[in-house]
């Protein structure tokens, strides 16, 4: 008897944790979750499709998939990752392609299209923007050698842009401190800041974001003494004093276009093209260092933090559920 009693009681205990937990779900406050499977019975070739224009588009651009990565960071970091970064501008929205980062700078806009033109021939007014940055950016790094993962999806996309948000995006002339404040603001730690910055294994930057560090570091009149010096003599013979300031460097010296951890241990060497990855490691008592070395040491550490660290940037502030909407043309807002 008095075990019946009990076991009623657990039941009807059991059924009003149950009951409590949907009620919290259906909350108009709760935010529905992101999901690998999220397209699964609505678009379910969509990581195929997106793999496959970037592969196409890789054949005659070896930049794109650097260039996809650093689109889908761009738009995570300015109000949450809606995809406002592909905006055009228009009576009511003011590019943040114009932003200081991003003007004659950010690409692969027309990829973007073509990736949307075909996934929207397959699963018309399905997959977002927003979506398609992030399945771009995991395709680009695989594709570039790096490690692949099952991108969450689930994001709707924003009908605003933010310009004022792109020109505080982290930039290659922050201090170290600035950075780690930038990253905080969106709840991303030192690890994700580290394991971020190490997609500058691949790509290209233009002179003029670096160059200050060849001819007056910090109004000193002379370069950045953490500069390798033979390193620095092959930069000042690509970017003179003077000159044109949108030549392209790589990144990477040593593999520029394949995704590996060769950035980390150009960072030991003193080789980082931008003040923002050297202070990772050359910062005194920077808390950096050691995650900086730990993945110099070991590629596959690396690969494994870089995709917990994508995962957490592609969860920065979604727009889910009935919020935003799937824009029909990644350029501009729906009915404008």
């Amino acid at each position: 008897m008095l075990s019946s009693i009990a076991e009623r009681r657990m039941s009807s205990s059991s059924l009003l944790v149950a009951l409590a937990i949907c009620l919290a779900l259906l909350s108009p406050g709760s935010r529905a979750q992101l999901s690998s499977s999220f397209y699964n019975s609505t678009c379910s070739n969509v990581s195929a499709i997106v793999r496959s224009v970037i592969q196409q588009a890789q054949s005659s651009d070896v930049r794109i998939t650097a260039s996809l990565t650093r689109l889908f960071f761009h738009d995570c970091f300015v109000d949450g990752c809606d995809g406002s970064v592909l905006l055009d501008s228009s009576s009511t929205i003011v590019s943040e392609k114009g932003a200081v980062p991003n003007n004659n700078s950010a690409r692969g806009f027309d990829v973007v299209d073509n990736i949307k033109t075909a996934v929207e021939n397959a699963c018309p007014g399905v997959v977002s923007c927003a979506d398609i940055l992030a399945l771009a950016a995991e395709a680009s790094v695989n594709l570039a050698g790096g490690p692949s993962w099952s991108a969450l999806l689930g994001r709707r996309d924003g009908t605003t842009a933010n310009i004022t948000g792109a020109n505080n995006l982290p930039s290659p002339f922050d201090s170290l401190t600035t950075l780690q404040s930038k990253f905080s603001a969106v709840g991303l730690g030192d690890t994700d800041l580290v394991a971020l910055s190490g997609a500058h294994t691949f790509g290209r930057a233009q002179c003029r974001f670096f160059s200050n560090r060849l001819y007056n570091f910090s109004g000193t009149g002379n370069p950045d003494p953490s500069l390798n010096s033979s390193y620095l003599t092959t930069l000042q013979q690509n970017c003179p004093q003077g000159g044109d300031g949108t030549t392209l460097n790589n990144l990477d010296p040593s593999t520029p276009n394949t995704f590996d951890s060769n950035y980390f241990t150009n960072l030991q060497n003193n080789r980082g093209l931008l003040q923002s990855d050297q202070e990772l490691l050359s910062t005194s008592g920077a808390s950096t260092a050691s995650i900086v070395n730990s993945f110099a040491s070991s590629q596959s550490t690396f690969f494994q933090n870089f995709v917990q660290s994508m995962i957490n940037m592609g969860n920065i502030s979604p727009l889910t559920g009935s919020s935003g909407q799937i824009r029909s043309n990644c350029r501009k807002v729906n009915g404008s």
